[in-house]
Parts: C-alpha cells; structure tokens; sequence
C-alpha cells in the first residue's frame, strides 16, 4: 500500500519565497507549535487539510521540470518524517535541492530518531519557532532572526552548525 500524507493544499508550483530559484512548496498539515503570529494557522489542525498518495506526488514533483528546488513547509513537516522521506528520496535529481521549515531546532530533530532520517534527506534546514518580537520583512527565507537557515550535508559533516550562505549574495 502506498503511503498518503496530510497536506494543507495541493502542492505548489513556482514560488521565489520559499528558497532559491523556482520551487514546488509542500504545505504539511498538523503543527504543535502553535506559534503566535504564524503566517500559516490554518496548518496547525492535525485534521484538517486532504490526504494525497506520495507516489502521485512524486510523479507530479518530477514531471515538472523546471522546479530547482523542494521546500517542505507547513504546519510541522516533521510530524509527517517517515512520508517525506519517501517523497524527498522519490524526487532527488541532479541540481535539485530540498529546503524544510521546522518549529523544532536541529538540535531537537537530531535526537529523534524519526525526525533525524528526514533531516538527514535535507539540503537545508531553516530552523527554531517563529518569534513575532523578532520578526523582521527584510530577512531572507526566514521570519524571525532566532532561526538559523542551515547547511543540513555540511552540519552533519563537520558535527557543527554551518549556516547556508547565499552563494548570489555576492552580487
């Protein structure tokens, strides 16, 4: 049987907000969070939203070749691990990279067993609960300045947080 998850939508073709280039965002159902200020509480009700197969997920991620990137957002994506490992490994191909936004910090996910086989999957992690006293417009692919944006490969290589640096931030 293939496995579903919970989504808050149908995926999302062609955002420019949800991390470089041209990306498809996945709107996970269900958060624990419950931040205040979120950008997304319609995402915080574990069962709300619509079931999709992963499978037709995949094929549809795949079949749209002009996406550079995946973002896993939400809700908590990290309440669905064991669903976007599948998906995230059903889309890995040359040059494309998969972002995820989590309440939890990378700390916290890398204790948990289940939470860790997706983090691992990760290119980037932006990390840690949104703070709405610490919200500022003009930062880059976060909305409060207590979250880290992550380089996932290289923290876990170097057993050190490595934070992404924009490599056109240069320009």
């Amino acid at each position: 049987m293939s496995k579903q998850i919970r989504l808050a939508a149908p995926l999302q073709f062609d955002s420019i907000v949800d991390g470089p280039g041209l990306r498809v965002v996945l709107w996970s159902q269900g958060c624990p969070h419950g931040c205040p200020g979120c950008h997304n509480p319609e995402t915080w009700d574990y069962q709300a939203g619509n079931r999709f197969n992963v499978d037709m997920l995949i094929d549809k991620i795949n079949d749209n070749k002009l996406q550079q990137g995946l973002t896993l957002s939400g809700g908590e994506p990290f309440e669905q691990a064991s669903a976007l490992v599948k998906l995230v490994k059903g889309v890995q191909k040359p040059g494309f990279n998969i972002w995820a936004y989590s309440g939890y910090t990378f700390e916290q996910l890398l204790a948990d067993e289940d939470k860790r086989a997706l983090l691992q999957e990760l290119d980037v992690l932006v990390d840690g609960r949104f703070e709405q006293d610490l919200f500022d417009y003009k930062l880059q692919f976060k909305g409060s300045s207590n979250q880290r944006i992550i380089d996932v490969k290289q923290t876990l290589a170097t057993g050190t947080i490595v934070l992404w640096q924009d490599p056109y931030a240069k320009f």
